[in-house]
């Protein structure tokens, strides 16, 4: 049996429907929006992700015996309130920008649809997997553009929940990473995995010659050998020496990279590997990588940098009420107007417009439109590209955005979407979003 999500949610959400139950506004078909103020401080851009992950935990948000009777016995909620979450399940519609797609403030990343009751319940759900999954895919895909095409690995599983663990490694992926250590990433999303062995391997054996030695005997020279557990220079000599000149690769974990990848990389060549690649990790970030640009590095390992969204490891998403219809069936705008916390109520369609070289210049909000309506553009000259697609529709899932086909088709929409965005998006000093959100 598939576990129950559904207290991976907050006691508020539910009083809210016990109450709304209580009073007969359970029932008002209400549209809700998830979107970011602003971006983390100083970035461009944002990266959605966490949607295949999200529409998965929603058809498992179910409330078992066991669950009802936690509530009960926990005096959570009323008899009615029991009654109504036994039957649960999403029956409304979802739309929401693409996984792998860029977003800006204000971008209304998913728009839920509804009766009160059952959108309300959603909301910690929602937030907790856009909020972690967007916030790494975000500090990934800077660290991607950085990179000049060297690829990454995600190594960051140690350095968060075993859970987050795994859905990092999937939106790294999503961003551009190459592969993964996560082997749970691998076998739920498809993400390719890697590894090979850490500095205890070596200090198992009596010498590192022995651990090299063991190394090459089980995977073949083809393999990555970990070469600073002692001295750099050394350990490149020993390497060689033991695999031969067809060594795969050499990593490099700790000191002053770009001095000793310059160096390795001199003495890789006068030993005849020309051919082995060299591979650092060591608490790299976008601006580490960066650093590196002009040095001889094949390939990069990331590990609690990219988990912890680099510094922002919530990407600040909230969840709001923006419209709900009124008693004669006419939908009503609805906004919170609080000092610095303010929303643009309205159901809402988005379009990003493009330039005649299909570069982004804006983010266009239209106020008050349906989002079903999302097929037709903004404007008659057929640059904008329409953002919202139907994720879920009266409670029937878009198989598409699912498992690992899904998860390698958001690889694939963020692959063209970066393409779209104007040169200054890839800039690491700090600046505003890199278009503007217009409302309309």
């Amino acid at each position: 049996m598939t576990e129950s999500s559904a207290f991976r949610t907050d006691r508020y959400e539910l009083t809210m429907v016990d109450a709304a139950i209580q009073s007969g506004t359970a029932g008002r078909e209400c549209q809700f929006e998830a979107f970011a103020r602003r971006l983390p401080s100083g970035r461009r851009y944002g990266i959605v992700a966490g949607t295949g992950r999200l529409l998965d935990l929603i058809r498992d948000f179910r409330f078992t015996d066991a669950e009802l009777t936690w509530l009960r016995d926990n005096k959570v909620v009323r008899e009615p309130t029991l009654n109504w979450l036994a039957d649960y399940a999403f029956r409304g519609t979802i739309w929401g920008y693409q996984e792998g797609e860029a977003y800006f403030p204000g971008s209304p990343l998913i728009a839920v649809e509804g009766t009160f009751a059952e959108c309300v319940i959603l909301e910690t759900l929602i937030l907790s997997v856009l909020n972690y999954d967007s916030s790494v895919a975000s500090a990934a895909a800077r660290m991607v553009s950085v990179s000049l095409g060297r690829p990454l690995a995600e190594m960051g599983s140690r350095r968060t929940g075993e859970y987050s663990g795994v859905a990092a490694a999937r939106a790294a992926y999503i961003a551009g990473f190459a592969s993964t250590s996560n082997l749970e990433a691998g076998r739920s999303w498809g993400v390719p995995t890697m590894g090979t062995a850490a500095h205890s391997f070596t200090l198992l054996h009596d010498s590192e010659e022995d651990a090299f030695r063991a190394q090459v005997a089980a995977f073949g020279p083809e393999t990555t050998l970990l070469v600073d557990t002692f001295d750099v220079a050394q350990g490149i000599e020993l390497a060689v020496r033991v695999a031969g000149p067809a060594l795969g690769s050499i990593r490099i974990d700790s000191g002053d990279l770009p001095t000793m990848v310059a160096e390795a990389r001199g003495q890789l060549d006068s030993l005849g590997a020309v051919n082995t690649h060299i591979t650092v990790t060591s608490d790299l970030d976008e601006f580490s990588i960066a650093a590196l640009s002009a040095s001889p590095v094949d390939a990069f390992g990331v590990g609690t940098s990219v988990v912890t969204g680099s510094g922002s490891p919530a990407a600040g998403m909230v969840y709001k009420l923006v419209a709900h219809r009124d008693d004669a069936g006419e939908w009503v705008n609805v906004a919170k107007t609080s000092a610095a916390k303010v929303s643009v109520g309205g159901r809402k369609r988005a379009v990003r417009r493009l330039d005649a070289a299909g570069i982004a210049r804006a983010e266009v909000i239209l106020i008050g439109e349906n989002p079903a309506d999302s097929t037709s553009p903004a404007e008659p000259s057929g640059r904008d590209r329409v953002l919202l697609v139907p994720l879920i529709t009266d409670g029937v899932i878009d198989e598409r955005y699912l498992g690992a086909a899904g998860t390698t088709r958001a690889r694939a929409h963020h692959a063209s979407v970066m393409q779209e965005l104007p040169i200054e998006a890839f800039r690491l000093g700090r600046g505003d979003a890199v278009i503007p959100t217009l409302y309309r």
